[in-house]
């Protein structure tokens, strides 16, 4: 057994390891000593057990270090687990049925909101988002409470061009400047809505939910039935209220943190 001693070494290396994930190539030591504020020598021994042990790699010609295949092995069987749908479930499960409402569970694939979890409320309802269903990312509100936190390139580079704008029942945006609009309001708001831009007869609330750092990684969502001739302008903040709990639940029990602004 260690000691408690052992607890701050293995935070240090945690820390570490969290580095070299969220860089787009290999660092230095030097680096890694700076910006976690380590000494040299105790970065060196911390990087050297990281590599005998599989989950960092050094590059001596370049005198860098990145991540080793440990790191690709531990991260493949953690999502072999389906952690993000096993921990999302029974709160979509009581979400809906304090809702009377469907509840979702979606993330982005790339322009498009993929379904991975549905919770029906006591009285089952006919709905298209089903598990495994793609729909434009623009016309949902899932799709749109993550792109509303992603950088505005990242949106360009996957609504590229008014061909990219699917249209399905004549609402929602159809070229980028009104989505950035909406994007813009939505962010501020802090949640989304569509009323009846993905199914004439539907509307849905969705707030999402954020990874380690702070990255849009999916969204919770409540759709129900609503009809009207034209868009009425309703954000039904009260839904919208326990969406974003269910949200911030989510988040929490994946060891995320909300983004800030």
């Amino acid at each position: 057994m260690g000691s408690s001693s052992d607890v701050p070494a293995l935070r240090r290396g945690l820390a570490v390891l969290r580095l070299l994930a969220g860089r787009p190539g290999p660092v230095s030591a030097a680096s890694v000593a700076r910006e976690l504020n380590l000494p040299r020598s105790t970065t060196y021994h911390l990087l050297s057990e990281l590599t005998e042990a599989g989950f960092a790699t050094h590059f001596p010609e370049e005198k860098r270090y990145g991540l080793g295949v440990a790191a690709f092995e531990l991260g493949s069987a953690y999502l072999r687990h389906d952690p993000l749908e096993r921990l999302a479930r029974p709160l979509l499960r009581k979400l809906a049925d304090r809702m009377e409402k469907v509840a979702h569970l979606g993330v982005l694939h790339g322009a498009e909101a993929l379904y991975l979890v549905r919770e029906q409320p006591r009285q089952p309802q006919s709905i298209v988002s089903d598990v495994g269903v793609r729909l434009p990312a623009h016309l949902t509100a899932s799709g749109r409470a993550m792109l509303a936190h992603l950088p505005p390139a990242q949106v360009r580079a996957l609504l590229p061009s008014v061909a990219s704008f699917v249209d399905r029942t004549g609402r929602g945006p159809h070229n980028l400047p009104a989505l950035r609009r909406l994007l813009t309001l939505e962010r501020r708001q802090g949640w989304s809505v569509e009323d009846g831009f993905v199914t004439a007869g539907f509307a849905s609330v969705a707030a999402p939910v954020f990874d380690h750092g702070e990255r849009p990684i999916a969204a919770i969502t409540l759709t129900f039935r609503h009809v009207c001739d034209t868009p009425c302008g309703q954000t039904w903040p009260d839904l919208a209220k326990e969406v974003h709990k269910a949200a911030e639940e989510l988040t929490l029990r994946i060891g995320g943190h909300a983004a800030s602004g």
